[in-house]
C-alpha cells in the first residue's frame, strides 16, 4: 500500500537530517492534472523519481514525475485496479486488480508489467511483510487475508484470516514481520495485527475503537504504531501495533481520510475538509501540527478542492509530499509539496515609506514560525538601488528572543531602495524572505528647453537646444518630438550626453506645430525630470492669378487687369491634411480704404489644390480695386495641426 523501503541514502537522511534537508536543492510546490476518475492508491519511487497512482474506475495505473507529468499510463487488463506497494529496492512495483482476482507486477524501470499472478477474489490492498506480499482479499461478508510467496513457485495461501466482513486494507513497516491490518469504510472501525514473521499470519491483537468510517491507515517505520484516518474521531488516532491500545494521537480537524508517514517518522494526516485545512504535518510523536496546507478552489462550488481518501504519499527521502486532490467537477490534480516536513516560517520587513537621502533611516520586522528557531538565528539583508541594482549585502542581522529584529541603513543613493531580508531555514524550517521599499529622495536637477511659444515658417529647420544643469553620474538627455496629429507619433530624435556646457541640441525640420521634449532619466542623487517646448509651424501658401490679359505696377501693388467679360480664376496651393479647407478672403478698395465683402471656405483636393472663380457679369466693377488672398485658419480650416497662416494679397481690376 505504501512505500516500504529506506534505502543507504535515506538512512543517511534520517540520521542528519538536519543538514541533509538544510542543504537538499529548492523546489517550487507544484499542481498538475491528473488522466483519473478515481483513486485507489498512490505510492512514490524514489529510484527513478515517478509517482504511480491507481485508477479503480478507468482500470489502469498512471505514472507520473514528481511534477505530476504523466510519463506512461498502463490500461491492459487492470480492471479495478486498487491497492499499491513498492518492493525494497523500488524496482518492482505489486498492484491488486479487484476485477480479474489477480496481483499484477510491474518492472519500474520500463514501467512494463512483467507477470501476473491470480489470488483471491477481489484483492484490495498488498503489503510486504515476513518476506512475503500480502493482500486482503473478497467481497461482501467474504473478506480475508491471503499470501503470495515472492520465491521459489510463487504459492499463494488463501484463508489466513476470514474474520473481516470485507476485503481489509493492509500495511506494515519496511522488513516488518507485523502486519496491521483495518475494515475501510465499516463503523465502528476494526483493527486487527499479525505476526506473520513465519509465514502465516497469527493475530497479535484487535480493537474497535478505531472511530468509524476508515479512509486509511498506516504503521511508522520503526513499526511501533498504526496512525488511523477514520471519519470520525476529528484527529487522526495512534495505535500499538503489538496489542492495538492507544498511543495518542496528532490533531487534525475532521473528517480525516488520509495519513502517510515519512522514513524519517514525520507524519502527515490529511482530512475531506472543504473549509479547514486539508493536510496537517506532525514532527514523529508531537500532537500539534508544525505545518498545514489549505487546497484551493478550483471547482464551480463554495467549497475548496479536497483531499482522496488513501491520497498522501511521501518521497522515499522525505523531501516532498504528493497529495491527490479533487473537486466539484470531478476534476483530479497531483500536488507536490517541497519541504512539507519543516515549519513554515513566516518573515515579514517594514521599511518607512520615504526617507532623506544621506541620512540613517531603521528597517524593522519579524521572523516567526510553528516551532521554535535556535537562538542566534541570524537573517541577512541586501539593499539595492540605483548604485546597485544588482544588490549589494548588508551586515547579517540576529533576531531576538521574541523574533523581532532590526537595523539601521544610510542609503547613498536615491529614488527607490528596496531592503530584502531572508532566512535560510535549517532541518526543522523552511526558508523565507520578504522585502520593503523605500522612497528615498533625489534633487530636482535645473533642465531647460528653448524656442517655447515660437511659430517658424513652413519647413523651416529651427535648433533646439536642452541645458543640463548639475547631476551625480548621468549626463545623458534624449529629446523627443511629436508633431501635432495623430498620424505623427512621438519620436526620439536625439540622445546623447550633453557637452561640457551642459548643452544638448537637434534641428527639427518643422512642418507642423511641435512638441520638442527634453528628458533626463536621473540618477542615484537627482531625480528624472523633463521639460516641453512647444514651436508652432505656419503652412506654406502660394496662389496663382489666371484669365488677365495684362498685369503691371499700379498704386504700389502689382495688378492684375481681366475684360469686364472675363471670370478670374484663383488657383491656391498649400500642403494637404485630411479634412483641410482654405479660407478664402475677398475686399474691395473704397474712398480709401479697404472693406472686406466675402471670406468663405473652400476644400484643398488631396494634391493641396483649390481653385476659386470670381463669377458673375462684372460691368458694373469696371475701375473698381479687389484683392484677394488664402488663408489657413487652425481649427476653423478643419484641422490644428499648423500654425494660423495667412497668404499673401493679390490685387485685380475690370477694364472695357
Amino acid at each position: 500500500m505504501r512505500i516500504r523501503t529506506v534505502t543507504a541514502a535515506t538512512t543517511l537522511a534520517v540520521l542528519f537530517s538536519s543538514a541533509a534537508l538544510a542543504a537538499a536543492p529548492a523546489y517550487a510546490d507544484t499542481s498538475t492534472l491528473l488522466p483519473v476518475k478515481s483513486l485507489g492508491d498512490i505510492v512514490v519511487d524514489g529510484t527513478h523519481q515517478q509517482v504511480f497512482i491507481s485508477d479503480p474506475t478507468n482500470g489502469k495505473i498512471v505514472v507520473t514525475d514528481y511534477s505530476g507529468n504523466v510519463v506512461k499510463q498502463l490500461t491492459t487488463n487492470l480492471s479495478g485496479v486498487s491497492g499499491l506497494e513498492l518492493s525494497a529496492d523500488s524496482g518492482t512495483l505489486y498492484a491488486a486488480v479487484q476485477d480479474l482476482d489477480a496481483i499484477a507486477v510491474v518492472d519500474t524501470a520500463t514501467d512494463t508489467e512483467t507477470t501476473r499472478y491470480t489470488v483471491g477474489d477481489k484483492p484490495l490492498s498488498v503489503a510486504l511483510a515476513g518476506g512475503k506480499l500480502w493482500f486482503g482479499y473478497g467481497g461482501a461478508a467474504a473478506g480475508n487475508i491471503g499470501s503470495l510467496d515472492l520465491t521459489g513457485d510463487h504459492a499463494v495461501a488463501l484463508d489466513q484470516d476470514n474474520s473481516w466482513y470485507q476485503a481489509p486494507v493492509l500495511d506494515a513497516a519496511p522488513g516488518s514481520g507485523t502486519l496491521v491490518a483495518g475494515a475501510p469504510g465499516q463503523s465502528p472501525v476494526e483493527l486487527a495485527s499479525y505476526d506473520v514473521s513465519s509465514g502465516s499470519a497469527t493475530k497479535l491483537a484487535s480493537t474497535r475503537d478505531a472511530g468509524s468510517n476508515l479512509g486509511d491507515l498506516q504503521v511508522t517505520p520503526d513499526g511501533k504504531d498504526v496512525v488511523v484516518a477514520s471519519g470520525a474521531p476529528y484527529y487522526h488516532q495512534v495505535f500499538k501495533t503489538s496489542d492495538l491500545n492507544e498511543d495518542g494521537k496528532y490533531t487534525s480537524t475532521a473528517y480525516p481520510n488520509s495519513v502517510a508517514v515519512a522514513p524519517d517518522g514525520t507524519v502527515a494526516g490529511g482530512s475531506f475538509a472543504w473549509y479547514d485545512p486539508d493536510v496537517y504535518i506532525f514532527h514523529p510523536g508531537s500532537s500539534e501540527a508544525v505545518r498545514t496546507y489549505d487546497f484551493p478552489n478550483t471547482g464551480t462550488s463554495s467549497g475548496a478542492d479536497t483531499l482522496t481518501a488513501g491520497g498522501l504519499s511521501w518521497a522515499p527521502d522525505g523531501s516532498r509530499l504528493f497529495a491527490v486532490t479533487y473537486n466539484d467537477a470531478n476534476a483530479y490534480s497531483l500536488r507536490e509539496y517541497d519541504s512539507p516536513g519543516r515549519a513554515a516560517t513566516t518573515l515579514t520587513v517594514n521599511a518607512p515609506a520615504s526617507a532623506a537621502r544621506g541620512k540613517a533611516l531603521k528597517v524593522t520586522g519579524t521572523l516567526s514560525s510553528t516551532t521554535a528557531l535556535p537562538a542566534g538565528t541570524r537573517v541577512t539583508v541586501v539593499r539595492t538601488d540605483l548604485d546597485s541594482p544588482a544588490g549589494k549585502a548588508l551586515p547579517a542581522v540576529t533576531v531576538k528572543a521574541d523574533g523581532t529584529y532590526s537595523f539601521t541603513d544610510t542609503p547613498t543613493a536615491g529614488g527607490k531602495v528596496t531592503y530584502k531580508v531572508s532566512y535560510a531555514g535549517d532541518g526543522e524550517h523552511t526558508a523565507a524572505s520578504a522585502k520593503d521599499t523605500v522612497d528615498v529622495s533625489r534633487a530636482k536637477p535645473a533642465l531647460t528647453l528653448n524656442n517655447n511659444g515660437k511659430v517658424y515658417a513652413y519647413g523651416k529647420d529651427v535648433k533646439f537646444t536642452a541645458h543640463l544643469g548639475t547631476t551625480y553620474k548621468n549626463r545623458t538627455v534624449e529629446l523627443w518630438a511629436d508633431p501635432a496629429g495623430s498620424d505623427k507619433p512621438d519620436k526620439l530624435v536625439k540622445s546623447g550626453k550633453v557637452d561640457s556646457h551642459g548643452n544638448l541640441s537637434v534641428v527639427v525640420d518643422l512642418k507642423r506645430d511641435t512638441k520638442v521634449t527634453a528628458k533626463f532619466a536621473g540618477d542615484a542623487r537627482w531625480q528624472p525630470r523633463s521639460v516641453s517646448s512647444w514651436s508652432g509651424a505656419k503652412v506654406g501658401i502660394s496662389m496663382a492669378v489666371s484669365r488677365q490679359y495684362k498685369s503691371k505696377k499700379a498704386w504700389g501693388q502689382t495688378y492684375y487687369y481681366f475684360h469686364k467679360a472675363k471670370k478670374p480664376l484663383f488657383t491656391t496651393k498649400m500642403p494637404y491634411y485630411g479634412g483641410r479647407a482654405q479660407r478664402f478672403d475677398f475686399q474691395v478698395y473704397y474712398q480709401g480704404k479697404w472693406y472686406a465683402d466675402t471670406s468663405k471656405y473652400f476644400a484643398l483636393a488631396t494634391s493641396g489644390v483649390s481653385q476659386v472663380e470670381f463669377a458673375g457679369s462684372h460691368k458694373g466693377d469696371v475701375g473698381r480695386r479687389f484683392r484677394v488672398r488664402s488663408d489657413y485658419i487652425d481649427g476653423a480650416s478643419g484641422d490644428t495641426v499648423n500654425s494660423t497662416t495667412y497668404g499673401a494679397w493679390k490685387y485685380f481690376t475690370f477694364t472695357n
